[in-house]
C-alpha cells in the first residue's frame, strides 16, 4: 500500500519572509512554499490524522550549510516564505516521529525521504520527495524442524541494546511475522540475537546466540531456523538475506494535480466501473464535483456526482453501463470538464451455452441423454458444457446409467422456456442412493458400485453478479441415510441444492483436467471443496431447496410452495475483487446428501432457463 503526501508551492512571495503578510507590493528576490499533505491509507499502527500532524519537515540548505526550517506538519506555516537559493526537504514520518518512539515494534514502522530543490523568485516550485520504510525489519521464521524437536515455548530474541524496548521476541506463534527496528542515529547498529528452547527428547534446556553486525535501515532481515543433527553434535543453523529491499509501504509526497486518477482493471465490470480524480482543495472548495461519461466519444454525456474518499481524494462507481464497450469519462467541477478524459472499455457479459437446454441428444446405443447435440447447427450447444452422473457411455465414460439407473433427463411436457427442461431425479439400487444431478463439467467414472468421480468446471473469464434459474421440486423424507454426522434423520425432509462459483483452479492441485479442474470422488470426503471457504474461489454463492421453502447464500429461510417452478437469483458474493475468473462451477443436486449417499430415493428436481446475471 503506497501513501500519498504532497508537498505543493501555492505561490509566489513578493515581500519580507513573514507567513501572515499579504502586502507583495516589494520583491526581495523570495519565493513562497506552502506546505499540504494528503494520504492514501493508514499504517497499521498509527491514524492517517496522527501521521499528518506527527510528520517532521526540516528544511536545510543544500550545501549544507544549517538547517533552515523545522515543523511538525500541524505547526508549517502557510505559506512560507523562503528566500531564492538551493534547498533540500527531510520528511520523517510514523514512529520515527514520534516524541517518544519505540525502537523496536511489531507494527510501527518509520518513513524517511531527502529531496533537493530550488527556490527562484517569481516562479512556483514544486517539490516531490519519496520517503521509504526507514526500518531494519526483521522476519524470523521457525523451520518444521524445530518444533519437532523442541517443546512448546522456544523463542528467538533479537535485541540493538540491552535496554528493554530495544528487543523483540519471536515465539511459534510469531513466526512469519515482521518486525521493525529504529536503527538511524545509532552508532554501528547490529542484532543480538537469543535463541532458547527446551529439547523434547529430554527436557534440557538449548541456548544458541549470535550477533548480525552492519544492521542498515531499509533492509529486511530475512531469518529461517533449522534444527539439525551433525557428528552426534547439537548445531543450529541461521540464513540471512541482506540483500532484500524493503519495497512495501512506500509513501510519497507529491504535489496534488487536479484531473482523472486511473482505475484498477478490476474495478471495470460488465455493467458498472468505479472512476477516480485527484482534486486540489482550492479547485473543490464550495464547488460541485462530478464525473461525466459518453458512450459515443462525447458528443453526448450523462453526469453523476462524485464523492470525497479523503483531502483531495474523490471517486464515484458509474451503474447501467452497456458491455464490451468503450466509454469515455471527464472530471466535471462546477460544470466545467477540467483535464484531459480518459477511456475504458467494460467486461463482456457472455450468458452459459445451451442455458434452456433445448439441445441435447442420446448417447450412441442408449436410451438417456447428453446434454448437447453436436449436429444441432448451434455452436454453444454442439460441445460439452453440461454433465451428469449418466455417463456418456461408449461415447466417453459410464456413469450410473450404465448400471441401469438414469438419475437425470428431459421433460417436454413441464417446462419455464422453450421446448423442454431437464429433471434430476434421485434414484437408489440395493440401497445405494444416486442423487439426480447436472453439473457444468464432465463425469469422470464410477467408483466400482459405491461412488462416482466428477471433474466440475467450464473455462470462464467473465464475472457475473447473480445466477438466475427456474426449479420445481418434488421430495420426501429421508428414507436412505448412510452418514450420522449430516444432522438428518428419516423424519427430515430431502433438500436440493444448487451452487455456483467462479475461481482459479488449478486443475493439478484440484485434480481434474485443464477444462475441467475440480476432481471430486464421493467416496474420499477429502475432495470435497466448500467453496464458501477455498481460497481459489473468487466469488460463489447456493440455494438450498426445501418441500416447504428455501435459502440462499445460508440466509433465513423463506417460505414457499416449490412443488411448483420459482426463479431463483443467487448472488455471487465476491471475496477476490482482485483477480479474474478461469473457470465455472454450477452443480445442481436433487438431493444436497447425496454425495453422502443420503436422501430420498423419488425426489425431483426439475431445471429451466439458467442465466447468469451482470449488473
Amino acid at each position: 500500500m503506497k501513501k500519498i503526501f504532497s508537498i505543493i508551492a501555492l505561490g509566489l512571495a513578493l515581500g519580507a519572509v513573514s507567513c501572515v503578510k499579504q502586502d507583495f507590493s516589494e520583491n526581495n528576490g523570495e519565493g513562497v512554499l506552502c506546505v499540504d499533505m494528503t494520504v492514501d491509507g493508514v499504517t497499521k499502527a498509527i491514524s492517517e490524522d496522527d501521521l499528518y500532524n506527527t510528520a517532521k519537515v526540516n528544511i536545510y540548505k543544500a550545501d549544507f550549510s544549517g538547517l533552515v526550517r523545522s515543523y511538525t506538519y500541524s505547526q508549517i506555516p502557510s505559506p512560507l516564505y523562503l528566500a531564492a537559493d538551493r534547498y533540500r526537504v527531510d520528511v520523517i514520518a510514523g514512529e520515527a516521529a514520534a516524541q517518544q518512539p519505540a525502537v523496536a515494534s511489531w507494527d510501527s514502522k518509520s518513513y524517511k525521504g531527502s529531496q533537493e530543490f530550488e527556490i527562484i523568485a517569481d516562479q512556483v516550485t514544486s517539490v516531490k520527495v519519496v520517503a521509504n520504510v526507514n526500518n531494519a525489519v526483521t522476519k524470523v521464521s521457525f523451520d518444521s524442524t524445530v518444533a519437532e524437536n523442541f517443546k512448546s515455548g522456544y523463542t528467538m530474541t533479537l535485541a540493538l541494546s540491552d535496554e528493554a524496548g530495544s528487543r523483540l521476541t519471536y515465539s511459534a506463534d510469531k513466526s512469519g511475522a515482521e518486525g521493525y527496528y529504529i536503527v538511524t542515529d545509532l552508532f554501528e547498529p547490529s542484532f543480538t540475537w537469543t535463541f532458547t528452547g527446551a529439547l523434547a527428547k529430554d527436557g534440557s534446556t538449548f541456548t544458541k546466540t549470535g550477533v548480525i553486525e552492519n544492521v542498515q535501515p531499509g533492509k529486511l532481515y530475512n531469518m529461517n531456523l533449522v534444527y539439525t543433527i551433525k557428528d552426534g553434535d547439537l548445531e543450529f543453523s541461521l540464513s540471512v538475506d541482506r540483500t532484500t529491499e524493503v519495497v512495501d509501504d512506500t509513501i510519497i509526497f507529491e504535489p496534488v494535480t487536479t484531473g482523472l486518477a486511473p482505475s484498477s482493471v478490476y474495478e471495470i465490470w460488465a455493467t458498472r466501473a468505479t472512476v477516480h480524480a485527484d482534486v486540489d482543495a482550492s479547485d473543490s472548495e464550495g464547488k460541485t464535483v462530478q464525473f461525466g461519461y459518453s458512450s459515443n466519444g462525447g458528443s453526448s454525456w450523462t453526469y453523476v456526482d462524485a464523492q470525497q474518499e479523503a483531502d483531495g481524494t474523490w471517486s464515484t462507481q458509474l451503474t447501467g453501463l452497456t458491455p464490451s464497450t468503450e466509454y469515455t469519462y471527464a472530471l466535471v467541477i462546477d460544470g466545467v470538464h477540467n483535464g484531459d478524459t480518459m477511456t475504458f472499455t467494460t467486461e463482456s457479459a457472455p450468458n452459459l451455452p445451451n442455458a434452456s437446454f433445448e439441445y441435447v441428444s442420446k448417447v450412441s446405443g442408449e436410451d438417456y441423454y447428453k446434454f448437447y447435440d453436436p449436429n444441432c447447427g448451434v455452436a454453444d450447444a454442439s460441445y460439452m458444457f453440461w454433465g451428469s452422473g449418466n455417463g456418456e457411455g461408449s461415447e466417453g465414460v459410464k456413469g450410473s446409467a450404465s448400471m441401469g439407473i438414469v438419475i437425470t433427463t428431459v421433460d417436454t411436457s413441464d417446462k419455464v422456456d422453450g421446448n423442454q427442461s431437464v429433471v434430476a431425479q434421485t434414484s437408489s439400487m440395493v440401497g445405494m442412493l444416486a442423487a439426480g444431478n447436472l453439473f457444468t463439467g464432465q463425469f469422470a467414472g464410477l467408483v466400482g458400485t459405491s461412488g462416482g468421480m466428477v471433474n466440475f468446471g467450464r473455462p470462464w473469464t467473465s464475472r457475473p453478479s447473480a445466477l438466475r434459474i427456474w426449479c420445481k421440486y418434488s421430495t420426501g423424507k429421508f428414507n436412505i441415510v448412510n452418514n450420522n454426522n449430516l444432522g438428518v434423520s428419516t423424519s427430515d425432509y430431502d433438500r436440493a441444492q444448487i451452487k455456483v462459483a467462479v475461481g482459479t483452479w488449478d486443475y493439478k492441485k484440484y485434480g481434474g483436467t485443464k477444462d475441467s479442474p475440480v476432481h471430486v470422488n464421493t467416496t474420499d470426503e477429502s475432495t470435497f471443496v466448500d467453496f464458501y471457504t477455498d481460497r481459489s474461489t473468487i466469488a460463489n454463492g447456493d440455494v438450498i431447496i426445501y418441500n416447504d421453502g428455501y435459502s440462499i447464500n445460508k440466509g433465513a429461510k423463506v417460505t414457499a410452495t416449490t412443488t411448483g417452478w420459482i426463479e431463483y437469483i443467487i448472488p455471487l458474493e465476491y471475496r477476490n475483487l482482485n483477480a479474474y475468473p478461469t473457470h465455472i462451477v454450477i452443480s445442481c443436486a436433487a438431493s444436497q446428501f447425496g454425495d453422502y449417499f443420503t436422501g430420498y430415493d423419488k425426489t425431483k428436481l426439475w431445471i429451466d432457463a439458467v442465466e447468469l446475471i451482470y449488473e
